[in-house]
């Protein structure tokens, strides 16, 4: 039985990292979409119609990061409390010499990494179209 406990919490593990890089690599993707598409709006043309689509990209550009960066924070958290039954178990079966503890903290400087990236890069696709407006 322990075995089967074993193998689900390593599959959430590897679904919660799936999880994780979609969220990392749309974001990026899409900040870094919106920040090429109202940049070349904002040197271009200056009518209504431009404005309104600069803005729906503005829009887009901060659900679509709002939701990353909860989706990272959920995800952390997740990693956490799996990581720590998995310790947890580990011990109760004399084997958590094999696994250490401090990869916890490297867990969470990474996830705050993904985190920074997604917030800066959702940044300059923000900022800099309007700069060159």
């Amino acid at each position: 039985m322990i075995e089967r406990v074993h193998e689900h919490i390593i599959e959430e593990l590897r679904t919660n990292t799936r999880t994780d890089t979609i969220f990392v690599l749309s974001s990026i993707f899409l900040n870094l979409v919106t920040l090429g598409v109202n940049s070349g709006i904002a040197s271009g043309n200056r009518d209504g119609t431009t404005t309104i689509v600069m803005f729906t990209f503005v829009a887009l550009l901060m659900v679509v990061n709002v939701v990353a960066e909860i989706g990272l924070i959920k995800g952390r958290q997740t990693r956490t409390k799996l990581l720590n039954g998995l310790l947890k178990m580990y011990k109760d079966h004399g084997v958590e010499g094999y696994y250490d503890p401090s990869l916890l903290g490297a867990y969470t400087v990474r996830y705050n990494l993904f985190m920074l990236t997604v917030l800066f890069t959702g940044m300059v696709a923000l900022i800099v179209p309007f700069i060159i407006r």
